[in-house]
């Protein structure tokens, strides 16, 4: 077993070993050092490794676009690197023939796929472009923007379980998907490292786009598109997202910081008659989910800078690390936002991004 705080440069069974500052390895561009840190590029190595580490904190990194990096990690980094797109044959797959199945490796950049799969002809992951991070991150908090979340087009993955090494598989139900959640944040959270996920996607030509959200709705209608492609509408949200959201390697951030709080119809309606304007959009079982963004901008929070951190200014769900600030200083502000939404709405905010070391 590895001794803590050894740094070692060596090559085990294809994954490169070595120390690694992990300010450039995260999307905030907050700084961060551990032990070690390890880049995986094969399950097989992962394999290899796990005896090694296992009993050391483990922090496992995609693209870093949905962490909070403390100043120090006391254990082992584990990046990521696992690639390959494959289409399944359909004698293969119990799907549907105007269906495929799409494998995709852990380390494999989110929007790649996306555009892979679009202008391969697939429709399903269209809505979900320019989603910073990568594929095998996406299952963990169900990611979802536009009207679309990932379990609706979700088949299955595969995970390597850290005690034994071995490769399980887990299917849509027993991923226990919700709303920003699957069984990855809580029940089963630090026993498995994702190392592939399948999608079922449908033939674009069969495909039922989902232009139900109102900005891409209006987005189309303002740019005379009523026969709509799943291209068209990357391309909507691509343009959306360009106009509304940082570009991380410009001004670090990690996208959607704030959770959409979803309330009870009676919390609801006393609030819709104090603010009629305000945004939200019905849900299952008589709830109903608000848009955090909202809240915070009508707060007065866009724009407004604290110390080395600040609140976008266009885009109110966003915090921006603008001068070289720390996780203490992004966090911060979040709980000044969050104790500020609940004194003026009495709604609680939940932070999206994953905080470590955890406390």
């Amino acid at each position: 077993m590895l001794s803590p705080q050894s740094k070692i440069v060596s090559h085990i069974n294809g994954i490169v070993v070595g120390p690694l500052d992990l300010l450039a390895a995260n999307t905030l561009r907050v700084p961060c050092s551990t032990w070690n840190t390890f880049f995986v590029d094969t399950v097989e190595g992962l394999q290899s490794l796990l005896p090694e580490v296992r009993h050391q904190p483990l922090l496992v990194l995609g693209g870093g676009s949905n962490v909070i990096l403390k100043p120090v990690f006391p254990g082992v980094a584990l990046l990521m690197r696992i690639g390959g797109i494959d289409y399944l044959p359909i004698d293969d797959a119990d799907v549907d023939s105007r269906q495929m199945l799409v494998k995709a490796g852990a380390g494999v950049v989110w929007d790649d796929l996306v555009s892979q799969t679009v202008k391969a002809g697939w429709s399903g992951l269209e809505n979900l472009s320019l989603i910073p991070g990568t594929v095998g991150a996406a299952p963990i908090q169900n990611i979802g923007a536009y009207g679309v979340e990932l379990d609706q087009v979700f088949h299955a993955l595969e995970a390597v379980r850290i005690s034994d090494g071995q490769v399980v598989r887990f299917s849509k139900e027993e991923c226990g998907f919700g709303y920003r959640h699957s069984v990855f944040k809580e029940a089963l959270k630090g026993q498995f490292i994702i190392t592939s996920v399948t999608f079922r996607l449908t033939g674009a030509e069969f495909a039922q786009c989902n232009t139900r959200y109102a900005p891409l709705n209006q987005y189309l209608d303002d740019h005379s598109i009523h026969r709509v492609t799943p291209e068209q509408v990357r391309k909507a949200v691509c343009d959306i997202r360009s106009h509304k959201l940082p570009d991380p390697a410009k001004k670090p951030n990690v996208g959607s910081f704030f959770k959409n709080p979803v309330i009870d119809e009676a919390c609801w309606q006393a609030l819709h008659e104090r603010f009629p304007s305000m945004v939200s959009y019905p849900q299952e079982a008589g709830q109903v989910k608000l848009a955090a963004g909202w809240l915070i901008d009508q707060a007065g929070w866009k724009g407004r800078v604290s110390g080395r951190v600040m609140v976008h200014d266009k885009q109110a769900l966003v915090l921006v690390n603008h001068e070289a600030g720390s996780a203490d200083d992004i966090l911060s502000l979040a709980e000044e936002i969050k104790n500020d939404i609940r004194d003026k709405f009495g709604v609680t905010l939940e932070i999206e991004p994953q905080v470590y070391p955890q406390e």
